[in-house]
């Protein structure tokens, strides 16, 4: 999805916020270091699911956010595993195995009654699911969960690159279109910038951090278990 606007003009800020995986404690505290107006637009960008204790609140969290701001939330690789999951019983084996099992739980899940139904989900939060973009584009930035070619329009990158594809410490060249591209996925205790892309992605979930980004204006906000900063 395409916004070409300026971030910095009245229409409010344009902030990501790296890979929650399932700590909606963290992203609640986060939301009140950020203070998000009405006129504002709010970029998660994946994994709200898996290695934490509440995904529901993490996903309910996110749709109570999209009431009082805009929230234009990407489809991490943990997030599409959980969709393929909702009535495929191999999908499910293997969602479980990459740490599903706390997800279910917070949905108070029992596998021995409803097999790989689901049916404790909301439908609410399959809807949130399922309307998760592949990528967010404004005027100078671009938003996606893990990777993308270079060479390639985003409407036409391969969805396995922008959701399974780690960057490690070699990120890709600079994007086509010149703009800043802003990521997720590929963990570390601390942002890194190679100046053409971003990784936001520190760790939680990993006993790191929950990190906040506005790229217009270079502020940062944090969250850990324990406490919370800004700068």
């Amino acid at each position: 999805m395409t916004l070409e606007q300026s971030e910095t003009t009245a229409a409010g800020r344009t902030i990501a916020i790296g890979d929650i995986h399932s700590h909606a404690d963290a992203l609640r505290r986060l939301i009140d270091e950020i203070q998000p107006q009405v006129e504002d637009t709010i970029i998660p960008l994946g994994d709200y699911v898996n290695r934490g204790p509440d995904a529901c609140g993490v996903i309910q969290t996110l749709i109570e956010l999209g009431e009082h701001c805009r929230v234009f939330s990407i489809l991490g690789n943990h997030d599409e595993m959980m969709l393929e999951s909702r009535h495929n019983e191999h999908s499910l084996d293997r969602f479980r195995y990459e740490g599903g099992d706390q997800t279910l739980a917070s949905y108070d899940y029992d596998a021995w009654f409803h097999g790989s139904n689901l049916s404790y989900v909301p439908d609410e939060h399959w809807d949130f699911l399922n309307r998760c973009l592949p990528f967010f584009e404004t005027e100078h930035h671009i938003f996606t969960h893990a990777c993308y070619d270079p060479f390639i329009a985003m409407n036409q990158q391969p969805s396995r690159l922008l959701r399974w594809t780690s960057i490690d410490d070699e990120p890709p060249a600079p994007h086509m279109s010149g703009k800043l591209v802003i990521i997720g996925h590929s963990a570390r205790q601390s942002v890194r910038h190679w100046g053409h892309v971003m990784c936001i992605d520190t760790a939680c979930g990993f006993e790191g951090r929950l990190t906040a980004h506005e790229p217009a204006t270079g502020m940062t906000w944090w969250v850990n278990e324990s406490d919370s900063k800004s700068k």
